[in-house]
């Protein structure tokens, strides 16, 4: 058995994107404070650790993106100073377009949720990398590279939360100890704040380990985004365009983006819910469509790809939201599903849930009372950034049976104050809504990307500067590899192929010889295998050694 290492924290936060970042300034700031008042009991700044699983602050942080500014300016009111040397950009034009297959039609009006005078166009990466740098400076400790795997609860048992461990370095593909093997590190705090994003792996241990359920299932989308160089003077910086319609068919949910950046750039991608019936269903392929339409066909023309993405997005809202806070821990962030749907917009809810868990966190050191944590609960959901949810509570689901049903529910929703037909509309599972493809007509038409306008996974995984240890042991799990060709294959046509826009899964063979190949080093870390696999088999954990994508400028 393995010996981990002890290391004693004020707090542990787990994650340095926009909320963890933001939590690890203001309690940095907080500690100053108590350190003036109270010199005789200090609290050290350089115990407050941020984990980080990319190899540098901002290399796995993805979105579109345009930021609502109110909470940085919260967080950092001198920001605005930073525009220039962070790219930032205030949106100068916005507007929304209907597609169909050939034609577009730009709305009279943009509606009221779109509409993004005051807001910037920015990228989540330099963002990141600069809260990193601003924390670090301030005092705090910040370890890239380093995953959090496991809670460690007190007594051992699911209870109160003691800390994190952190993954051993050095094993190889056979589960042996190699020549550089260090174990990881048990971090023991009265705090953890857990951002850990989409998805988190240790938030999804801990509500599981807790038998902690929202009031709905999260429900999740796909956005797969490409950074492309154009002409000079094709696209202007700030100017911010949203697509509804096709590539899309009726019933799914989803939607597109092109936003201006400096230097002739151009953000575009698509998001696809997923919660679509047809497992065979590929928001990648969706996605490499919507650039052949004619309008974006004529945008992009002679432009060059410059980087790849994809991540999920938490869109179930308000009812999907799990406990915020526990004994010894708090949830933040992408990980506690802040996401307003409806403007399509998350980072400012990040950095306020971050700024907010801080708050509590000290109140509950300064006063040794850990009851205090429970605060934050009650601060998100009381204060603006509950207020902002509710309104938009069943925004998502009542998008359930297609676009047009959905229009016609956002509608009524924007006229009752959120509630819509009732007040909380249920969801389901998106793995849950998959029909078996026996009751399903043909496949989906095939697709061949041409390799300058459109490209297939390996290509763009390429531009998406993944990179992982390859002599380690795959950091995706298949519990029962059998079911894939033996029940999967025939009953769902194995849609792992499509909903991973990535090329992670391959099923290899024919007949008795078929097998699951995992090309594990592909992953950018979207984890959308988490929870979209209709048996449940799948687990994602985090690599070791800072792997996965490198979204620079994204």
């Amino acid at each position: 058995m393995t010996e981990h290492p002890e290391m004693q924290a004020e707090a542990v936060i787990v994650g340095a994107g926009p909320a963890g970042l933001a939590c690890a300034l203001r309690l940095a700031e907080l500690f100053d404070e108590h350190n003036r008042r109270h010199p005789e009991r200090p609290l050290l700044k350089e115990n407050i650790l941020v984990l980080e699983k990319g190899r540098e602050a901002g290399a796995h942080l993805l979105s579109g993106a345009v930021m609502d500014p109110g909470a940085l300016r919260r967080l950092l009111p001198d920001f605005e100073s930073e525009l220039d040397s962070l790219q930032f950009i205030p949106v100068a034009e916005d507007a929304v377009l209907a597609l169909t297959a050939g034609r577009g039609w730009r709305l009279p009006v943009t509606p009221p949720p779109l509409r993004n005078h005051g807001n910037y166009v920015i990228s989540i990466n330099r963002l990141g990398r600069r809260l990193a740098e601003r924390a670090e400076a301030a005092g705090v400790s910040l370890f890239p590279g380093t995953a959090a795997t496991a809670p460690l609860w007190r007594d051992g048992a699911p209870g109160r939360l003691r800390g994190v461990r952190t993954g051993d370095k050095g094993w190889d593909r056979q589960g042996r100890k190699k020549s550089n093997f260090e174990p990881g590190y048990d971090l023991i705090a009265p705090v953890v704040v857990l951002a850990e994003g989409s998805r988190g792996s240790l938030t999804r241990q801990l509500l599981e380990a807790l038998k902690l359920q929202a009031e709905n299932p999260q429900l999740y989308s796909l956005g797969v985004k490409e950074l492309w160089a154009l002409p000079p003077g094709r696209f202007p910086a700030g100017r911010v365009w949203h697509t509804l319609g096709w590539p899309h068919a009726p019933a799914l949910y989803g939607g597109g983006w092109i936003y201006g950046l400096p230097d002739n750039r151009v953000s575009i991608g698509l998001v696809t819910g997923l919660e679509y019936e047809d497992p065979r269903t590929d928001p990648h392929t969706l996605f490499q469509r919507f650039k052949t339409h004619p309008m974006v066909r004529r945008l992009l023309e002679g432009g060059e790809l410059v980087r790849y993405g994809a991540k999920t997005i938490p869109s179930g809202g308000w009812f999907s939201m799990p406990p915020l806070a526990g004994d010894g821990w708090l949830i933040a962030g992408d990980s506690a599903g802040l996401l307003n749907s409806r403007r399509l917009k998350g980072i400012h809810l990040a950095l306020d849930s971050g700024r907010l868990a801080a708050e509590a966190a000290y109140d509950a050191l300064a006063q040794q009372q850990p009851e205090r944590l429970h605060a934050y609960a009650e601060a998100v959901r009381s204060g603006p950034i509950g207020r902002e949810l509710r309104a938009v509570r069943n925004f998502h689901q009542g998008f359930e049976h297609g676009l047009f049903p959905g229009l016609v529910h956002a509608g009524l929703q924007m006229l009752t104050g959120g509630r819509g037909v009732r007040e909380r509309y249920a969801a389901t599972a998106g793995h849950l809504r998959m029909r078996p493809i026996g009751e399903l007509g043909g496949a989906p038409p095939g697709f061949h990307p041409d390799g300058k306008l459109t490209f297939d996974k390996l290509a763009d995984v390429y531009h998406s500067g993944t990179r992982h240890e390859e002599d380690q042991p795959p950091h995706l799990h298949v519990s029962d590899p059998e079911i894939c060709w033996k029940r999967c294959a025939h009953e769902f046509g194995n849609p792992c192929q499509y909903f991973c826009p990535a090329a992670v899964y391959e099923l290899t063979g024919e007949g008795d010889e078929r097998r699951l190949q995992l090309h594990a080093s592909n992953c950018v870390h979207c984890k959308t295998c988490d929870f979209m696999d209709p048996y449940g088999i799948i687990t994602w954990t985090p690599p070791e050694g800072g792997g996965g994508p490198n979204y620079e400028g994204m």
